[in-house]
């Protein structure tokens, strides 16, 4: 049985809403499927897709095909969830303690007389 990882449409007209499922390939879009993994709704801006990356994962690993719109989705949520890291050089910086630098004498005022 060939597996896919691809989206089944829903809501209402001009209004899609889609859900990420793995299903059977032989299976018809919005027929039967084995398995929910996430959300997609193309109409909200920024952050508009939810999905489980582990079950995703999983899936691949046991030899499923993601379409196109679902691997871009996996890759945005993965870079998403994982945290910017810093360059080697900041991280150097970061590490070492700070070293002020020495400050000159402060100027004393005698009175000559």
């Amino acid at each position: 049985m060939a597996v896919s990882i691809r989206l089944r449409r829903e809501g209402a007209k001009n209004r899609p809403y889609y859900k990420v499922v793995v299903a059977d390939s032989r299976s018809p879009r919005d027929g039967k499927f084995i398995e929910i993994i996430g959300t997609y709704d193309p109409k909200i801006p920024g952050k508009n897709s939810s999905l489980d990356l582990e079950r995703a994962e999983y899936w691949i690993s046991k030899g499923a095909q993601p379409s196109d719109t679902v691997r871009s989705l996996i890759k945005k949520n993965k870079k998403m969830t994982v945290p910017p890291k810093l360059s080697s050089q900041a991280e150097g910086e970061a590490l070492q303690p700070l070293e002020k630098e020495p400050s000159p004498p402060a100027p004393t005022t005698e009175a000559s007389g």
